[in-house]
């Protein structure tokens, strides 16, 4: 089956060259990251070839729930290095500026034998950490050969992959075999992962690791950190941020800031798309419905944008802007994405509005719901109600807010369990035991 899968990627990978070629030359994606991907890290990385723990996160948000265990694993593994690889390129410019303590970053090798074993021979891994669905035949098989323990941490299992898991569960039995442990976000997705397969002896519920990842706002006001410098906002100005957009959604939030704007004229929206290559394509779209619009790469510093949409043309900056927001739309909701993280607005305390589509976050979706603390629209027409009622609502604002950021604080603790569990699989001494999930 190994064999199959591995025929399979490499008949992937040519049909879509074309494609990959594409992003290449319009939008400079993957351009420079091939020799990484196919395995030749720098030499450099890890030039006296020390053994250490290799933790692989996808993306931002992967990423964000990496960094909270990387202090824990320094203290209880003070002789191995720690290397983090990721998938996308705002993954690895996050990595490289918002995590420390990591001895090395890279991206992750196609799940192809020879570039998975070239980047073994060089990182040495004695544990791999995969983090949330990242489930790679190849790798995991070729750590299983070398005596590499694997781990999956801050699991989850959507209910939009689980029927595709199901289908293909005979192949999955075999992947999961090759896994030592599963650290799932919660009770579903770690009932759905031992239907695909796993042994229930190996699934453990930690909880989910977003919930520890979220820094607390700073003391200071709004115009403290760098970034805030260039929203120098007069207190009565209201904000409107619509966070991670996907395409087919940033209409319907200049939609609904027009009729926000048309009761309160002074109001300010500030749009992050979710991919690097649509801030082109946010910044026609806001022009076409007659706002003014500045990107936030041409924004004055100490100065009050003079504008009625900013762009954000960065990476790395939303989570601190969300200090400032007064309602917080989640984008890849609206359209049948999955959904984003609704925890960072929620520590700040803001009121959290999210689309029908949130497969990605159900379980966190589903808790906000149930304690009042988000706010759920089914369509376009809906969210330009809620947000325009919810700037009309400073007293529905506030419980809303207040609920999220009580949710976020009670949900803490998935950091120590996960740790717990990572010890277990890579022994330092005795510690407390974290019991395995068991059907009831």
């Amino acid at each position: 089956m190994h064999a199959l899968y591995t025929l399979a990627i490499l008949g992937a990978a040519a049909a879509l060259s074309p494609w990959f070629l594409y992003q290449a030359l319009r939008y400079r994606k993957y351009v420079g990251s091939v020799a990484e991907r196919m395995g030749r890290l720098p030499v450099s990385i890890n030039v006296d070839g020390d053994p250490s723990i290799w933790i692989h996160a996808v993306s931002v948000g992967e990423t964000l729930a990496a960094r909270t265990l990387i202090d824990g694993l320094r203290q209880r593994y003070p002789g191995l290095r720690i290397f983090l690889s990721t998938t996308t390129l705002t993954g690895r410019q996050l990595a490289l500026t918002r995590v420390p303590g990591v001895d090395g970053v890279f991206f992750f090798p196609f799940d192809i034998p020879v570039f998975i074993n070239r980047t073994l021979r060089l990182v040495r891994p004695k544990l791999f950490v995969m983090v949330e669905t990242e489930l790679w035949p190849n790798l995991l098989r070729a750590c299983r050969a070398r005596g590499i323990r694997t781990m999956l941490v801050n699991g989850r299992i959507s209910a939009r992959s689980y029927p595709r898991y199901r289908m293909v569960r005979g192949f999955f039995r075999e992947v999961l075999a090759d896994v030592d442990r599963f650290c799932m976000q919660g009770e579903e997705s770690a009932r759905r992962i031992i239907d695909i397969g796993a042994d229930p002896a190996r699934v453990t519920i930690t909880g989910n690791l977003k919930f520890d990842a979220l820094e607390l706002p700073p003391l200071a006001d709004r115009g403290a950190g760098r970034v805030l410098r260039f929203f120098r906002l007069p207190a009565d100005r209201p904000v409107f941020i619509a966070a991670s957009t996907l395409k087919g959604e940033e209409t319907p939030v200049l939609e609904a800031f027009a009729a926000v704007r048309r009761r309160h004229p002074s109001a300010l929206l500030v749009m992050a798309p979710r991919k690097p290559e649509r801030w082109d394509e946010a910044v026609a779209l806001s022009r076409a419905e007659g706002f003014r619009v500045v990107r936030r790469t041409d924004l004055l510093i100490d100065s009050e944008p003079r504008a009625d949409v900013v762009v954000l043309d960065t990476i790395g900056e939303l989570a601190h802007l969300l200090q400032i927001a007064t309602v917080v739309f989640v984008g890849g909701s609206l359209v049948a994405q999955g959904g984003h993280n609704i925890l960072e607005p929620a520590v700040h305390g803001k009121p959290v509005v999210f689309g029908p589509h949130m497969d990605n976050f159900a379980e966190i979706a589903a808790e906000f719901l149930r304690q009042d603390a988000a706010i759920q629209v089914k369509d376009r027409g809906e969210l330009q109600q809620v947000v325009v009622r919810l700037f009309d609502d400073p007293v529905a604002r506030a419980r809303l807010g207040a609920a999220a950021r009580a949710l976020v604080d009670a949900n803490r603790g998935a950091k120590a369990r996960t740790l717990d569990a990572i010890e277990q699989v890579l022994p330092t001494g005795p510690r407390g035991i974290v019991r395995p999930f068991r059907r009831a």
